[in-house]
């Protein structure tokens, strides 16, 4: 029979990251200590410790990205998924809002209009937000290609990418383009991510900038 512990609701999350800590430490495993948060959250999210080896960061990438938190940035999502898990509340106490133009008819039409796939007409139409942008990708590579051939024309960049689309087609493709702009980012390597993944390196980034600024 499996053994079980008794935990209270509230203790669950507490003691999940105290078991990610003791079972890193039993692999040998020891995390830089400003991505810490970040990967611990995503193995959270996902019981996957594959993700210690895959998680890539740009320089001083996790400041950066709290640092646009603190100051106001919003975010925009290739998902609704992704939305839904962001802490939106807590984001909007630093002046931030999230967004998803996947639904929206706007992006139907202008995908129509230009051939292409939906998250790339949203990236097109999240270039309009005149603040900071934090760009999150769970899902769709074509929105990675697109920020990427926005930087590369020099017609546009986010502030951050968060890069981390699941699947087969084009995504670690899309990757290694974003690894290779000047835009700061946090993306997973290979063909692991999704939506929960996008969402949890939010979140993580969200929580940090709270210590950060003693909130």
């Amino acid at each position: 029979m499996t053994n079980t512990e008794y935990t209270l609701p509230k203790d669950i999350e507490r003691r999940s990251f105290e078991i990610i800590s003791e079972e890193l430490g039993k692999m040998g495993v020891s995390l830089p200590r400003c991505e810490a948060d970040i990967i611990k959250r995503v193995i959270h999210t996902t019981a996957d410790f594959g993700y210690t080896d895959t998680m890539r960061f740009s320089n001083g990438a996790v400041s950066i990205a709290r640092e646009l938190i603190v100051s106001g940035a919003d975010i925009v999502t290739d998902t609704n998924m992704a939305l839904a898990g962001i802490n939106r509340k807590k984001l909007a106490d630093f002046g931030g809002k999230a967004h998803c133009f996947m639904a929206e008819e706007e992006t139907a039409r202008l995908a129509e209009k230009e051939n292409v796939t939906r998250a790339a007409a949203s990236v097109d139409i999240a270039s309009r937000i005149k603040k900071p942008l934090i760009y999150v990708v769970g899902n769709a590579p074509t929105a990675l290609i697109r920020l990427y051939e926005l930087s590369k024309e020099k017609i546009w960049s986010p502030a951050f990418i968060i890069g981390v689309p699941v699947g087969f087609v084009n995504v670690e493709a899309s990757k290694e383009l974003i690894m290779e702009t000047d835009i700061p980012f946090i993306v997973n390597r290979g063909r692991k991510g999704g939506s929960n993944v996008a969402a949890a390196i939010v979140n993580a980034l969200i929580y940090g900038a709270e210590r950060m600024t003693g909130r």
